[in-house]
């Protein structure tokens, strides 16, 4: 996965949170989650890291807007 970088969390409220699990089922339940909380970048994809279990799903959140906006 690429670096995170200053913007993804240059103000009070923004967020990038990296699920870890067994399949990408699970991240992307967790991910829907999170979105019916808060507004968010949805991923579209996990990936795998070589020599490391499961997938992985990183998606960016703000907290200072409601999912609808």
């Amino acid at each position: 996965m690429k670096q995170i970088n200053e913007a993804h969390v240059a103000a009070p409220g923004l967020a990038v949170v990296e699920v870890a699990a067994a399949d990408a089922e699970t991240t992307f339940a967790v991910q829907e989650l999170l979105a019916a909380r808060c507004a968010i970048a949805l991923a579209d994809r996990t990936t795998r890291e070589l020599g490391k279990p499961g997938v992985r799903l990183r998606c960016f959140l703000d907290l200072r807007q409601t999912p609808d906006t």
